[in-house]
């Protein structure tokens, strides 16, 4: 019980540092979001009357208080679920706008996410099983040089080919602007085809290093005294290798992928800039752009609970999957 605690008590506190620090951060950037709403619409020299400027600052809540009495009403309203108005889309509050942005994340990295890692680790503990080999060495070495091409190369050949030479598909956006937006089969179908490349963009470096690091995890454990004493014992290659050798390998992959699935809700600002994919990655550019105080902080909030929570689930896991991490704790 002395680790599960010890877990859940680091967890406690680094979330409390964690929303401590996305309220400061901002805060120490340069700027006045109501001065740059003005600025975008001024039309005489870059004027901007000081009323006006003062009714923005009130419209959007911007606080001339202390920094302290800020961080109080900060986590009084985060306690009560309230993020505050957006001021880049204002007068939609932030949730609104997060929620128009989530669900096109978690559908398109969520599904290359876990397709990446059920792929690279089965192929990874392919690989291991069939270590020194040809296989082996075409795998590895042909994954080591598709890992270096850069992605937005990559993007940027696939919309080429697909989308501008053969047309098949679109080559930004999440759907056309010809379909209305609702559980109907043509949106669905619509939203379907513009999901592909920036998927298949995703897909084809993202299970390299779930692949990468299985093979060299599950090699490093085939070389311990266990795998030793069952090859002594009589156990056969391959189930040595997938029985006993993939289980101690696998536990660094849930690891990584539980960090990765908390980090998801962040999105990805590359994928979603290049496709134009209406993304919480691209919703953050345009907060950070805009100085959008409250979008950014609560972006930078759902992203770091969520690593926070997927580092807690994979150490409770971890504790549960290996009983030598309890025994080194309890010492």
């Amino acid at each position: 019980m002395t680790y599960f605690a010890r877990r859940i008590g680091f967890f406690v506190l680094t979330l409390w540092g964690a929303v401590t620090l996305n309220f400061l951060i901002p805060r120490m950037s340069s700027g006045d979001p109501a001065q740059a709403i003005l600025e975008q619409v001024a039309v005489k020299d870059g004027y901007v009357d000081p009323a006006q400027l003062e009714a923005v600052r009130a419209m959007l809540g911007v606080s001339d208080a202390s920094l302290w009495s800020q961080y109080v009403d900060y986590l009084q309203n985060l306690a009560a679920g309230n993020f505050g108005v957006s001021y880049t889309y204002f007068p939609y509050t932030v949730t609104d706008v997060i929620g128009d942005a989530l669900p096109w994340t978690i559908v398109l990295l969520g599904t290359t996410l876990v397709l990446s890692f059920v792929i690279g680790t089965l192929l990874g503990a392919w690989v291991a099983w069939r270590r020194n080999s040809g296989f082996d060495a075409i795998v590895t070495v042909g994954s080591s040089f598709l890992g270096t091409l850069p992605f937005f190369w990559l993007a940027l050949l696939l919309i080429y080919v697909f989308a501008i030479t053969l047309g098949w598909l679109p080559s930004s956006g999440g759907y056309s602007g010809a379909v209305e937006p609702g559980p109907s089969p043509e949106f669905f179908v619509d939203a379907w085809q513009h999901f592909l490349l920036p998927a298949a963009a995703i897909m084809i470096t993202g299970p390299i290093g779930w692949m990468l690091g299985m093979r060299n995890n599950m090699v490093a454990s085939l070389g311990e005294d266990f795998a030793r004493f069952g090859r002594a014992k009589g156990l056969s290659a391959r189930v040595l290798a997938l029985n006993y050798g993939a289980r101690v390998a696998i536990l660094p992959n849930i690891t990584g992928f539980a960090l990765a699935l908390g980090g998801l809700v962040g999105g990805t600002a590359l994928v979603e800039q290049v496709f134009n994919y209406p993304g919480m990655g691209r919703l953050l550019l345009e907060a950070v752009s805009n100085k959008d105080f409250p979008l950014m902080q609560t972006i930078f909030l759902f992203s770091t609970v969520g690593v926070l929570v997927a580092n807690l689930g994979a150490d409770l896991l971890y504790g549960v999957l290996d009983p030598r991490a309890r025994r080194k704790e309890a010492a």
